[in-house]
């Protein structure tokens, strides 16, 4: 059997996560050899003694081979990490995914793309940007990026579908399970020439803890992300930083400085996104890639000396504040932990994560695996 579908049983087999995979492919471990694994092999390879037994009993050629066919016979396509048409983006995230499994045009994963997210309670304003901005970035060839929830996201998909652009729904369930079921109709309209995906295997049920996980796969397939309409406490920050952990750019739209929803737009802006007020504004980020972005494809070839002017047009000379100071002072001289740095400086988390978010947005510092940061 090859690789791929023995990675793909791993990641349907219950009970196994993605650090447990991840331990696996990281150790001396070759996929089809864990086939024949016994239950002391399972234990041997560091995996919970439940995790051991249900993989002895269950993991075979035909128990991968039914959940294969399950897959198949729901008109559900599957890429693993393994695959040479995995989408680039994703892989140069730091937590891709093992599996993506996707209904509608799977070609999308490799178009160029921009995430919009937003509040699920969003004002007239801001519903009538998100369906504005869409529609004009559609036309620019580009791919809209979200989430299928209430509001903003799903205001993005009905525009780029009634532009007659493509656009990408990420799931935090399985991709057999629409949610919310009011966007049932809103799913089938994009799988018609768009793309429904997910990282969870069907059958996975709505769960409060998957949504902020699925962010980063939102942030991670495109170029940058443009939040629309968003609250201090809004989810859709939450992709936003998954966009500086994955090295992608951040916009964010301006709203009435009386809106509460426009708080947590304003806060990104004051920490250094780009601001938007038209697709122009975006565009211009890549103008390098996109001449014509009726027509040019996304270049990954740029050179480093294309890469640095297109950043230096988004993000100019960086002031810092006292406190963003003291923060580069001690990167400066190595990598610090997220609880060393709480440890030296003596702030609330809070506070920290404040300074150390606007340093990222500034791309004065970056994010590492392990909540580690350094100097830029």
């Amino acid at each position: 059997m090859e690789e791929r579908w023995v990675l793909f049983g791993l990641h349907e087999m219950d009970g196994v996560g993605k650090k447990t995979i991840a331990k696996l492919l990281s150790g001396q471990h070759k996929l089809q050899e864990l086939l024949d694994y016994t239950e002391a092999d399972w234990l041997q390879a560091g995996l919970r003694k439940d995790q051991a037994h249900r993989l002895a009993v269950q993991f075979d050629l035909d128990w991968i081979e039914q959940k294969r066919e399950n897959v198949y016979k729901q008109g559900i396509e599957v890429i693993t990490y393994l695959d040479s048409n995995y989408p680039i983006l994703m892989k140069e995230t730091v937590q891709p995914p093992w599996v993506l499994y996707g209904r509608g045009d799977m070609q999308l994963l490799h178009s160029k793309s921009i995430a919009m997210v937003g509040t699920r309670m969003p004002t007239v304003y801001g519903r009538k940007v998100g369906e504005r901005l869409a529609e004009e970035l559609c036309k620019a060839g580009l791919t809209i990026v979200s989430g299928l929830a209430r509001g903003i996201d799903s205001v993005c998909h009905d525009a780029a579908l009634r532009a007659g652009g493509k656009t990408i729904a990420v799931f935090g369930t399985g991709i057999d399970s629409i949610y919310p079921p009011e966007n049932n109709s809103l799913a089938e309209r994009i799988a018609e020439t768009g793309l429904l995906l997910s990282e969870y295997p069907p059958g996975t049920r709505a769960h409060q803890g998957l949504f902020p996980e699925r962010n980063r796969i939102i942030a991670g397939l495109s170029l940058g992300t443009l939040v629309v309409e968003a609250d201090i406490r809004s989810g859709s920050l939450i992709t936003a930083d998954a966009a500086l952990d994955a090295g992608r750019d951040v916009f964010a739209v301006p709203g009435p400085i009386t809106s509460p929803k426009s708080r947590g737009s304003h806060n990104l802006i004051r920490q250094g996104a780009k601001l938007v007020t038209s697709a122009a504004d975006l565009l211009e980020e890549y103008q390098m890639d996109l001449p014509n972005p009726e027509q040019v494809p996304y270049n990954r070839g740029r050179s480093t000396q294309n890469k640095q002017s297109v950043t230096a047009g988004m993000f100019p000379p960086a002031t810092l504040s006292s406190d963003e100071q003291r923060v580069i002072a001690i990167l400066q001289q190595e990598e610090q932990s997220l609880d060393q740095l709480v440890e030296r400086l003596s702030w609330d988390f809070g506070h920290l994560h404040s300074v150390l978010l606007s340093l990222i947005i500034k791309k004065q510092i970056s994010q590492l695996p392990g909540t580690r940061y350094a100097r830029v």
